[in-house]
């Protein structure tokens, strides 16, 4: 039987906690967004069958020999509307390239967000316009360089990505331990390659042994096969210690509800250490008919043991 093991709370250990799930969240942003699989994808294109027209696209001509001249490919560089097109998220990579918000494209009205998501392409028209105003600011950005690297690419990548990480964890404030714990599964699950289909936000995904994974409330997660619920995780954020015996109360509530859909469900409760106190754990003790294990999330982002006895208890 998994318990948590307590973390005295304190100014230290909410900063360190704070560290872990928010690292943890960046890191789940960099395969959401594939940013690995769309850079690798447009290195593989045979830029040089493509028609590089440079004022249609708006590509400087000082860029452009800049470029060709430290033997960079114009496609690892460049926004094409053929790339655009055809590789998925290519909007995203050149977006990042230029070092321009999601936000500031579409008060250029150039919105391109839902062109950032898998096998959503725009059309020729739409691809054309937003490639050339990307390619003017790539195109400043190359020529102020005076000594051009296609390593710095990955640079300006990785700090457009940061910012874009760190405005999505400023809006899931308040729920960044449920969305860390829940992107946690979902990665493992993608992975292992035991995902048979899924819906485009992720949050219902079936395997290929044939249950279903739901990422919702009530509980937080449920794994089912068929309509009988099989494994069912609740996640408590929250580092105070005052409302933790709420907190605990509602997932025993919530977890008791799986059990009396089936008695033989496997049943799982995820709290931040830093708020548990000696009360929270006697209570989970006397109730552990409703909730069977237990977790901090500080133990399952820190230990990979942990992690792993995690995913031994979904059977994934």
């Amino acid at each position: 039987m998994a318990e948590i093991i307590a973390i005295p709370s304190g100014e230290q250990e909410t900063w360190s906690f704070d560290q872990l799930t928010k690292s943890e969240f960046f890191h789940q942003k960099l395969h959401e967004w594939g940013m690995l699989e769309t850079a690798y994808q447009i290195e593989e294109v045979r830029g040089e069958t493509l028609d590089w027209d440079l004022e249609k696209l708006g590509i400087s001509l000082k860029a452009w020999d800049k470029i060709i001249h430290r033997g960079i490919k114009p496609v690892v560089t460049f926004a094409h509307p053929q790339v655009l097109m055809s590789v998925p998220r290519a909007v995203g990579y050149y977006r990042m390239l230029a070092l321009v918000s999601q936000k500031s494209m579409s008060r250029v009205g150039l919105p391109g967000t839902r062109y950032e998501r898998e096998n959503v392409f725009p059309d020729l028209q739409v691809a054309l316009m937003i490639a050339r105003h990307l390619n003017r600011l790539i195109s400043h950005l190359v020529e102020a360089d005076e000594q051009i690297n296609a390593r710095e690419f990955d640079l300006w990548r990785g700090m457009a990505a940061g910012s874009q990480a760190q405005g999505s964890w400023q809006n899931a404030k308040g729920h960044q331990t449920e969305i860390v714990v829940k992107g946690i599964l979902q990665r493992r699950l993608r992975e292992k390659r035991i995902v048979l289909e899924e819906t485009a936000d992720g949050q219902r995904m079936r395997l290929r042994d044939g249950r279903e994974v739901i990422f919702a409330n009530e509980p937080d997660i449920g794994i089912y096969s068929g309509a009988k619920v099989v494994a069912a995780v609740e996640i408590k954020g929250g580092i105070d210690t005052a409302g933790v015996l709420e907190r605990v109360g509602a997932a025993i509530k919530s977890l008791s509800r799986a059990k009396e859909a089936n008695p033989e469900s496997v049943t799982v409760l995820i709290l931040q250490g830093v708020s548990v106190t000696q009360r929270a754990i006697d209570d989970l003790r006397t109730n552990r008919n409703a909730v069977n294990h237990w977790f901090s999330v500080e133990r399952l982002l820190e230990d990979q043991e942990t992690r792993e006895e995690f995913f031994r208890l979904l059977n994934v």
